[in-house]
């Protein structure tokens, strides 16, 4: 079959679009690395500002606030991942036992529609729902006796609510991922099962489950890389100074470092550890993936 010149070039000028903007904005900012290793001064720009070489990952391990950043980032990010993975293949499990087509369509827009909603927007919810004056969670507990929660000034139901909403909002993506696995499952082996008089808690057990392991594998695997993702939008739009010592995570202490404090070598120095090892943990996950889950990119 013979290609056609002309309907190649139509195609590369609609790719050439996206291209053009991500050599913009990934490929061509890759250039401020030079910013880590210099006493960067904007007036002096990147050529004739001074030279001072790895001074700034020295300096910044010396400061007290560094691992206490990282161990905030690294738990708050396993506890995401954690809890991503386990709620929407329970949901999905359970959604998929639903009988009813209409109801498990509108269930599943349902869950998925906090999705496409910004920080911005849930972060000023939150605030309105789960304040200790005059949130409507507090004040039913306060109807039934139970004294209010302090949710914003507390560190340890901080970081609860951190996840439970994380979760909230991006859960319901997930749901689509193993509902899709799931349809992939011969029904044949439903109908011998339950034949055979397994109940449906069996069938769940011996032939769903198994049958959307890969995926689960898959998924885990891949969110490794994600570690030292916290969650910047979600954590800057909802903390505040009584939760900072807990909740304060790599990407907040940069933006503080580098916009608040004009710190711009040290904050591009943590920027480029992160990605360094955020690079590796992607290679390992993939690896990973391709090993145990047969997913391959390349």
């Amino acid at each position: 079959m013979k290609i056609n010149k002309k309907d190649l070039t139509f195609f590369h000028l609609l790719v050439a679009p996206g291209v053009l903007v991500l050599l913009l904005f990934s490929y061509l900012p890759m250039f401020g690395i030079v910013i880590a290793f210099q006493n960067f001064n904007p007036s002096k720009g990147f050529i004739f500002s001074e030279w001072v070489g790895f001074e700034h990952v020295r300096f910044l391990f010396e400061l007290p606030d560094t691992m206490g950043t990282i161990r905030n980032t690294i738990e708050i990010s396993l506890m995401k991942i954690v809890a991503g993975l386990v709620v929407p293949v329970v949901f999905a499990l359970f959604l998929n036992e639903a009988r009813i087509m209409w109801f498990k369509r509108t269930v599943q827009s349902l869950v998925y529609l906090p999705h496409f909603l910004s920080w911005v927007i849930l972060g000023g919810i939150l605030v309105d729902v789960l304040s200790i004056n005059g949130g409507a969670f507090n004040q039913a507990l306060q109807s039934v006796g139970i004294p209010p929660i302090f949710f914003f000034g507390d560190e340890f139901w901080f970081r609860i609510m951190i996840v439970v909403s994380d979760v909230w909002k991006e859960f319901g993506f997930s749901t689509i991922v193993y509902l899709a696995a799931l349809t992939g499952i011969n029904p044949a082996l439903y109908e011998a099962a339950a034949i055979d008089g397994a109940t449906r808690w069996k069938r769940t057990l011996y032939i769903t489950i198994p049958g959307i392991l890969p995926v689960i594998v898959l998924m885990s695997t891949l969110s490794l890389g994600n570690v030292l993702n916290a969650g910047f939008d979600q954590i800057f739009n909802l903390y505040n100074p009584m939760v900072i010592s807990s909740t304060d995570i790599i990407d907040t202490y940069i933006y503080r470092m580098g916009l608040i404090q004009a710190q711009y070598g040290l904050a591009t120095a943590i920027g480029l550890i992160k990605s360094v090892i955020g690079f590796v943990l992607i290679v390992i996950s993939y690896r990973l993936a391709s090993r145990y889950a047969n997913y391959r990119i390349f």
